[in-house]
């Protein structure tokens, strides 16, 4: 009996994009695979200025649902972790505490994307000689589009 490869999943407002979960369900049909959900708590805007754990309290939400997705569709996923905010520092982490086969970088895309600004699939793929692929999510996340905050007269 063979065992399962270890799948390490890293994303942030793409954990439960519909993107992300069809290729792990794809990959999931080629042989066993169990997956372990990473998302760094990266802050947005300029509370990293701040303070850097400022991305955790949106983090932990993203991962609940990246989690909750991936449970829906099927998958073996056996850990989410919310890590540090450096998303390769998370990545390092993750590699160091744990063995993995492959791993699957999930970003939002070209223009809006930080982590690819950063070069980060590519980065990753430098780190370590485990295969990553890399997946572009839409815009959304897959997430219902936030209601606008109506502009305050005189902003």
């Amino acid at each position: 009996m063979s065992s399962k490869a270890s799948v390490l999943v890293v994303a942030n407002r793409t954990a439960d994009s519909p993107q992300l979960i069809a290729t792990l369900r794809r990959r999931a049909s080629h042989s066993p695979a169990s997956f372990i959900l990473l998302v760094p708590a990266v802050p947005r805007g300029l509370a990293w200025a701040t303070d850097m754990k400022a991305g955790r309290p949106e983090a932990f939400p993203s991962a609940e649902a990246g989690a909750r997705r991936m449970r829906m569709a099927g998958l073996d996923l056996r850990e989410t972790i919310v890590g540090d905010p450096d998303p390769l520092a998370a990545i390092g982490d993750a590699l160091h505490s744990r063995d993995f086969d492959e791993i699957v970088v999930s970003t939002l895309p070209p223009g809006i994307s930080r982590w690819l600004r950063l070069s980060l699939p590519q980065r990753v793929r430098r780190m370590t000689a485990l295969p990553v692929e890399h997946v572009v999510a839409d815009s959304r996340g897959g997430r219902a589009p936030r209601p606008r905050q109506p502009v305050a007269a005189g902003s």
